[in-house]
C-alpha cells in the first residue's frame, strides 16, 4: 500500500469538541480542553504517523462572530485553513435538533472551498440514537459531504473510525515531519496554553475570556535536571486580578500546581514554575499585546 500524507483541519462552532477529538486522534493531550466556548485561540498542529500514513491535524478556534480584535484574529485563523488542507473535518453536535444559524454560516463557507469535507456529528452519547437520523438527513440535504459519521470524541473506537475515512482522502506522498514528532508548537506555547486551561477550569465564567498568558522565561537547567519557567497572566480588570490571585494567593498557587503537573507530563522534565498576574485593560483590542502574546 502506498504511503499517504496530508493536512487535515478540524473546524466547527465553539465548544463542539474539536480539541477533545484532536487529543483522541493523536493519543496525547496537546490541545487544551474546557467546557467554556472559544478555548482554543491559536491553530495547533499535531502529527500522527504510522507505517502507512502521516496526518498533520490542525485544530482551529471555534468559528463565531468576532467581538474584538482577538476574536477577529481567531475567526481569520480558523477560516484561512479551509483551502490550504487536503481534508476538512467539520464537527457539529448531536444535541442540536436542527441546523442553527452558526452552522449554516459555516456550511456556506465550506461550499466555497474545493476541499473534501467529512461531517462528524459529535456527542452521540448524550442523545437517543433515533434523534440522530433526522439531523443526518438535514445535513445531507444542506451540503454534499464526503462522509457523515456520528461519533463520540470520548470513545476510543472513534479514533480508528475517523482516521480510516480521513486517510482514504489523502494524496500519496512522503512524510512532512520526522516520525517521532508530535507537534510543531514551541514548548513555551504549549506551557502558555496549559496555564490558560487551568484558569479556565478553576475560575468563573466571566474572567477567563479576558485572560492571556505569556511565558517570559523558559530556561533548561541540565545540571539541576529541570526547566525554569516564568509566566505573566494578563487580565483586563484589577478586580479580576484579585480573583486570579485569590485569598492569601491560594488560587494562583492552585493554578500553578495543576499547570506544573501537566507541563511535567508533557515535557518529560521537572519544572519550576513562577507566575505573576498583571492588569492590562482591554488587551484583547490592543495590537501590541496581541503580538506579544503570539496572536498576530
Amino acid at each position: 500500500m502506498a504511503f499517504r500524507s496530508g493536512f487535515v483541519t478540524i473546524i466547527g462552532r465553539p465548544n463542539v469538541g474539536k480539541s477533545t477529538l484532536l487529543n483522541l486522534l493523536t493519543g496525547e493531550k496537546i490541545a487544551i480542553i474546557s467546557n467554556k466556548p472559544q478555548t482554543t485561540r491559536n491553530t495547533i498542529r499535531t502529527i500522527v504517523t504510522t507505517e502507512d500514513y502521516q496526518v498533520v491535524f490542525i485544530d482551529t478556534p471555534g468559528i463565531h462572530r468576532p467581538k474584538n480584535k482577538l476574536g477577529d484574529y481567531m475567526h481569520k485563523s480558523a477560516v484561512s485553513t479551509l483551502d490550504d488542507v487536503d481534508v476538512i473535518l467539520y464537527i457539529v453536535e448531536a444535541t442540536d435538533k436542527t441546523i442553527g444559524q452558526g452552522d449554516m454560516r459555516i456550511i456556506e463557507l465550506l461550499k466555497k472551498s474545493e476541499t473534501p469535507v467529512i461531517l462528524l456529528i459529535n456527542k452521540i452519547d448524550l442523545v437517543d440514537k433515533r434523534n440522530i437520523l433526522p439531523l443526518i438527513d438535514e445535513y445531507s440535504k444542506a451540503m454534499n459531504f464526503e462522509h457523515i459519521i456520528p461519533i463520540s470524541a470520548l470513545d476510543a473506537e472513534t479514533k480508528e473510525l475517523v482516521l480510516d475515512e480521513t486517510v482514504k482522502l489523502l494524496p500519496e506522498g512522503p512524510a512532512f515531519f520526522p516520525e517521532d514528532m508530535l507537534t510543531d508548537q514551541q514548548e513555551r506555547v504549549l506551557v502558555q496554553e496549559i496555564i490558560r486551561e487551568k484558569i479556565l477550569h478553576l475560575i468563573s465564567d466571566e474572567i477567563p475570556h479576558g485572560v492571556g498568558v505569556e511565558v517570559i522565561l523558559f530556561k533548561e537547567k541540565p545540571e539541576k535536571e529541570l526547566i525554569e519557567i516564568h509566566a505573566n497572566i494578563y487580565c483586563e480588570k484589577e478586580s479580576h486580578k484579585g480573583i486570579i490571585i485569590g485569598k492569601n494567593g491560594d488560587m494562583l498557587k492552585k493554578i500553578g500546581t495543576y499547570a506544573r503537573q501537566d507541563a511535567e507530563k508533557l515535557l518529560g522534565s521537572k519544572i519550576f514554575l513562577k507566575l505573576w498576574v498583571k492588569t492590562r485593560e482591554d488587551w484583547r483590542n490592543s495590537d501590541y499585546v496581541l503580538r506579544e502574546l503570539g496572536y498576530k
